[in-house]
């Protein structure tokens, strides 16, 4: 972690306490109590303040994600809060944030990853199995077009079907009902929620690329509040930082989101960066997917300009190294460039129209 930035005042902000925005649900309750305590560490002498709210994805629980149609489904609400100065932070998980944040925004802190992998969680009848030795037509519980996508075509003898609500809902429908065999979930999410023990397969990037973003945490701000970008830009990792600029670079090149099955995994080794990115057909039967490198090894250069507070697809990190952000940013942009000269827009366009007519 970056060292502590300058404090944002005696008790809190103009006197007052550090007002923190999050959703209602268990899980973003842990993870925006996660980067509090971060904070609290950082500046002992702030007093913080917890505002949960719940958004249109919270509400809307009856229809998959992917049928909405609304970019901002789990940060709309929020970002409203932190324009009319209600909150002055808000914690989300990366992976729901759009690759474009309206004006004003940015994304102050992007915190240590958690595993990005998905896990499967299997109904208690099948412990022990893998969805390679599940029975025939069982049926995993999924409300991510990605992972069914990816999954279907590796697993041809099993069915999938949309499954909503948070964890908690999640894990009941499983385990009270007869309905699905297995659902598939973040790692990150049950990890957090000390769930790690139903944790039946991890599915590796070679089974299953993930969600861009998946297992960060990130702070959105406002962009001109150099008090609070100050402060909780010390939560920036940068390993994190690099892997998730170019994911969203790609994501964004694309024109990518929750109605279409995108996927990336990325890693940082050596002072090279790795990106692999993916799309596909609904049902999985067309897909393309390439790997990509870039070196990001540049010194950190302290000087203060301009160029300060650059944006790299929504990220603000002034403690990492710019030319390492620029590098990253056009990975995933000459990645999805690479995909889209090999006819990804024409996969991408039949999965949307088809996933809008069903």
């Amino acid at each position: 972690m970056a060292e502590p930035g300058p404090a944002a005042g005696e008790n809190g902000v103009g006197g007052r306490a550090v007002r923190v925005g999050t959703r209602r649900s268990q899980l973003a309750r842990i993870q925006t109590d996660s980067v509090v305590e971060m904070l609290r560490e950082l500046h002992p002498d702030l007093h913080f303040e917890i505002v949960a709210m719940s958004t249109t994805g919270d509400k809307i629980l009856d229809t998959a994600l992917s049928k909405i149609g609304e970019k901002s489904l789990f940060t709309k609400e929020l970002e409203n809060a932190l324009e009319r100065n209600e909150v002055d932070l808000v914690v989300h998980s990366l992976k729901d944030l759009p690759t474009s944040l309206p004006p004003g925004f940015t994304i102050g802190a992007v915190c240590k990853r958690e595993s990005p992998l998905d896990a499967v969680v299997f109904h208690p009848k099948n412990c022990g199995k893998t969805l390679g030795l599940l029975p025939e037509k069982s049926v995993i519980g999924t409300s991510s077009l990605r992972r069914a996508a990816q999954l279907k075509k590796k697993f041809p003898h099993l069915e999938f079907r949309d499954i909503r609500g948070n964890l908690n809902t999640r894990l009941k429908k499983l385990d009270e009902k007869e309905e699905f065999s297995a659902i598939i979930l973040a790692a990150a999410g049950l990890k957090r929620m000390g769930w790690e023990n139903r944790i039946g397969q991890l599915l590796s990037p070679e089974d299953c690329l993930y969600a861009v973003g998946q297992g960060a945490l990130a702070v959105e701000v406002r962009a001109k509040d150099q008090e609070i970008l100050n402060m909780v830009s010390a939560l920036h990792d940068g390993e994190t930082v690099l892997c998730c600029i170019a994911e969203r670079a790609f994501m964004k090149r694309l024109e990518g989101g929750c109605s279409v099955p995108v996927a990336v995994s990325s890693m940082l080794k050596d002072g090279q960066l790795y990106l692999t990115g993916a799309v596909y057909s609904l049902d999985g039967s067309d897909s393309l997917k390439e790997t990509m490198q870039t070196s990001v090894n540049y010194p950190q250069q302290n000087e203060d300009g301009p160029n300060d507070d650059v944006q790299h697809v929504g990220i603000t990190a002034k403690n990492v190294a710019g030319q390492a952000q620029e590098a990253a940013e056009n990975l995933g942009v000459e990645l999805a460039s690479l995909l889209l000269s090999k006819g990804a827009k024409h996969i991408l366009s039949v999965a949307r129209q088809l996933n809008d007519a069903c």
